[in-house]
C-alpha cells in the first residue's frame, strides 16, 4: 500500500506492507530528508500540528496494521537538525566574518552574547503545577490569603461589630488605591499572580485550568507547526514574533533589598576610598517574606564576593572567574544563594568633606542602557521557577544595586530589576546599549545583511508625551528611552543587625578580601594564620572568640579552595560560621582535617619581624648618634660598604 508523508520540506510517498514494522522504513525516510537531520529525532503523527507524535526509533515492534494505517493514509513527520540555527544566526562562517589578515573567524572565537543554554526556545508544559519545584517561599506565599484587612469605619459603616460592608471588607493585594496610599510603586509578584489568575481562570464556569502566567517571547519559533522550512528559509505568521509595544512593567519580582549589616557596603566602599576606582561584587543571601508589601518578597544580603576584575575610574571590566562554581557551592553549604550584583559609580566632589558628585538624577539617568543589558543577562541566567507559568519559569529574583551620589552629595544605594520584556529582548538580541546612557538602540536588519547575517527583528513601539502634551505612540527608530526596561526596588538595613556571619559586624575584618592584590592585600596561608591566631592562646580551639573569627564568608571561601577539609568537615565548619552551634564546633575541632589545617598554618605562620640594623643609631661619620630616631630602620647604608 502507498502512504503519503508530509513534512516541512514537502511531501513524498513510500510503498509499505501492512505487516511491516514501522522502524524498518526509517532509512527510506532519512533519504528523503535533508542530510543534516538527526534520525533519532524523526517523529510521526496522524495530526498536522504534531499531536500524538511518536519517535520512529521507539516503534520497533509496531506494524502499520496495528496502528490502523490504511492505503492512501497521510502521516505527518517532524524532526530536528543536527546544526541548529538560533534566531537566524547560522553557525557557518560568512564571507565577511574574517580577521584583518584574511583568516576566517571560527564560532569558538566569536561566541554569542547570550550563551546557548539561555538562548533556547522554551518548552510549554501541559500541567506545570505537577512537575515544577518552586522555592519554599513561593509555596508559603501561595498558601497565604493575601487579603488586606481593614478596621471598621466608625463614620461610614452602619452595621454591628460582626458585620461587614464595602467600607471595611478586606482588599485584594493588588488594590491600586491601597498601594498608592502606602506609596508602593509596584505590585508584588504574588499580587500580580492573583490579579492575572482572577481574570484568566473562572472556576464558576467549569472550564479547565490554564496557567495564568506567560513569558514574553520575541524570537522566531524554530518548531513552527505549519510544516515549512525553518527560518531563514521560511517564515509565517505562526512562527514570527508580533510587534512589541513597550509599557512600564506594573509589578516586580522582588520588592525590597535588605543588607544584613552596613559594614558589607562599607567594605566594598573601602576599595574606592583607597584607590579611587570603581568596584563590583556579587550579593549572596536568601529570599524572605516582606510584610511591608502585600505578599511581598525581599532579598536579604549576607555577604558580598568580589570576583576577578579590572577596576578603573569610570567603570569595571570582569575577568574570567575560574572558581565561580566553588564560591556558589560554599554559599549553598551556608544556606545562601546568589541574589544579585552591586557596583559603585562614585566621583569625589573635591570639597574634602567626603561628598560625592550626583551623576544620577531626574535630568540625566538612573540606570544606564549598558547596565540594563548587564542586569538582563544575569536575570536570564537565574530564572525564577514557578508552577503558575506555562514554561515552568517566570522572570527572575536577581537584583542590581548601584552605589552612587544623591542630590545632597551623600553616598546612597539604589536597587533595580530589569523588566521581563528587557530580558527577552536581550535574549533575542533585539536591543543594544548606546553611547547615550538614557537611550537603548534597536538592532537594524540592514546592518546584519551587510555583515552576511540574516535574522528577523520585530517592530518596537513605545508611547510618550509629545511637545503638544498628547500621549502618542512612536516607533523605536533608532531607539527608545531606557526607563521602559527596568523597575525600582526599595532597600534598607535592619533595626537590629544580626548577620549570619559575625565578622560582618566588625569594622575591620581580620582576613583580607579576595582579588585585592592591586591594593597590596592578598589571601594566603600567612594571613589565615594571623586571622585565626593559631600560634596564640586560641590555637586549634573554636570556642568563643575563635568561633567568631571563622564566621567570615571570605575566609570560608579561601579554606574551601585549599582542599584540606573533607566535604563533611567543611559542611560542619559552615554551620559553625552561620549557626554557631557548640556541637558543630566540637565536631570540627576534633576532626583530622582541621588538625591538619592548623598544623600547616602553624608551620607557615607569620613572617618574623626584621632584625634591626646595627647602623640604625649611627651618624654619617660612624659615631653613635642620640639625635636620630631609633625606630627608623635602614636596610642598607652604602657608606659602610668596603671592598678591602
Amino acid at each position: 500500500m502507498i502512504i503519503r508523508f508530509q513534512g516541512r520540506d514537502g511531501q513524498f510517498r513510500l510503498n509499505v506492507e501492512p505487516k511491516e514494522q514501522i522502524v524498518s522504513i526509517l532509512s527510506q525516510i532519512t533519504e528523503k530528508l535533508p542530510k543534516d537531520v538527526d534520525p533519532t529525532s524523526i517523529t510521526i503523527s496522524p495530526k498536522p500540528h504534531g499531536a500524538e507524535a511518536h519517535p520512529i526509533v521507539t516503534l520497533k515492534t509496531v506494524t502499520f496494521d496495528q496502528l490502523g494505517v490504511q492505503h492512501g493514509a497521510q502521516i505527518f513527520i517532524d524532526y530536528k537538525q543536527q546544526t541548529a540555527v538560533m534566531n537566524g544566526h547560522s553557525t557557518s562562517i560568512s564571507a565577511d566574518s574574517r580577521k584583518l589578515n584574511g583568516a576566517p573567524v571560527s564560532v569558538e572565537e566569536d561566541p554569542p552574547i547570550i550563551p546557548p543554554s539561555i538562548d533556547e526556545t522554551p518548552h510549554l508544559l501541559s500541567r506545570p503545577w505537577e512537575v515544577v519545584q518552586q522555592s519554599p517561599l513561593d509555596d508559603l506565599l501561595d498558601k497565604r490569603d493575601g487579603k488586606i484587612t481593614r478596621e471598621r469605619d466608625l463614620e461610614l459603616c452602619r452595621h454591628g461589630p460582626k458585620g461587614m460592608c464595602e467600607y471595611c471588607m478586606p482588599l485584594e493585594p493588588y488594590d491600586a488605591k491601597y498601594l498608592e496610599e502606602k506609596k508602593i510603586k509596584h505590585v508584588s509578584f504574588h499580587g500580580h499572580l492573583r490579579k492575572v489568575n482572577q481574570g484568566k481562570n473562572k472556576p464558576e464556569l467549569g472550564s479547565s485550568y490554564m496557567p495564568p502566567l506567560t513569558e514574553p517571547f520575541y524570537r522566531v519559533r524554530l518548531d513552527c507547526p505549519s510544516g515549512h522550512k525553518p527560518f531563514p528559509a521560511g517564515i509565517c505568521s505562526k512562527c514570527q514574533p508580533s510587534a512589541i509595544s513597550l509599557q512600564p512593567q506594573p509589578f516586580r519580582m522582588v520588592d525590597h533589598v535588605e543588607f544584613a549589616s552596613p559594614n558589607l557596603v562599607n567594605t566594598l566602599l573601602d576599595f574606592w576610598r583607597t584607590s579611587g576606582c570603581q568596584r563590583l561584587g556579587f550579593l549572596y543571601g536568601r529570599y524572605e517574606e516582606y510584610p511591608e508589601v502585600p505578599l511581598g518578597t525581599k532579598a536579604v544580603v549576607e555577604a558580598i564576593y568580589e570576583p576577578p576584575q579590572v577596576d578603573e575610574v569610570d567603570g569595571v571590566s570582569l575577568n574570567e572567574w575560574q572558581n565561580e562554581k566553588e564560591i556558589d557551592e560554599v554559599a549553598r553549604l551556608c544556606g545562601l544563594q546568589r541574589v544579585g550584583v552591586i557596583f559603585t559609580d562614585l566621583i569625589d566632589a573635591g570639597a574634602g568633606d567626603g561628598t560625592v558628585v550626583c551623576k544620577r538624577h531626574l535630568n540625566s539617568y538612573y540606570l544606564a542602557s549598558l547596565e540594563v543589558a548587564f542586569a538582563s543577562r544575569y536575570q536570564a541566567k537565574y530564572p525564577r521557577p514557578t508552577k503558575w507559568s506555562d514554561t515552568g519559569r517566570f522572570g527572575s529574583n536577581f537584583v542590581t544595586c548601584v552605589v552612587s551620589g544623591d542630590n545632597e552629595g551623600q553616598i546612597s544605594i539604589s536597587a533595580y530589576q530589569a523588566s521581563n520584556s528587557a530580558v527577552e529582548m536581550v535574549k533575542a538580541d533585539i536591543i543594544e546599549p548606546s553611547a547615550d546612557p538614557t537611550l537603548m538602540l534597536v538592532q537594524d536588519e540592514q546592518e546584519d545583511k551587510e555583515l552576511g547575517r540574516t535574522r528577523y527583528i520585530p517592530e518596537v513601539f513605545y508611547r510618550r508625551i509629545n511637545e503638544y502634551g498628547a500621549n502618542v505612540q512612536e516607533e523605536a527608530k533608532p531607539g527608545f528611552p531606557v526607563e521602559y526596561l527596568y523597575v525600582t526596588l526599595t532597600h534598607g538595613f535592619p533595626t537590629q543587625s544580626k548577620p549570619a556571619f559575625r565578622q560582618a559586624n566588625t569594622l575591620t575584618s581580620g582576613f583580607p578580601i579576595e582579588n585585592r592584590e592591586v591594593l597590596g592585600q592578598s589571601q594566603e596561608p600567612r594571613a589565615l594564620a594571623k586571622a585565626l591566631d593559631v600560634k596564640g592562646k586560641l590555637s586549634s580551639r573554636l570556642e568563643g572568640e575563635a568561633g567568631d573569627k571563622v564566621s567570615d564568608f571570605h575566609m570560608l571561601c579561601f579554606i574551601f579552595g585549599l582542599g584540606i577539609l573533607s566535604i563533611d568537615e567543611f559542611t560542619a565548619l559552615c554551620r559553625v560560621a552561620t549557626v554557631h552551634d557548640n556541637a558543630d564546633k566540637m565536631q570540627v575541632q576534633h576532626s583530622p582535617g582541621w588538625a591538619t589545617l592548623v598544623t600547616i598554618l602553624q608551620e607557615s605562620g607569620e613572617r618574623p619581624p626584621k632584625r634591626p640594623s646595627p647602623f640604625a643609631n649611627m651618624n654619617e661619620y660612624g659615631n653613635a648618634s642620640h639625635t636620630r630616631n631609633g625606630d627608623e630602620h635602614l636596610a642598607k647604608r652604602l657608606q659602610y660598604a668596603s671592598l678591602s
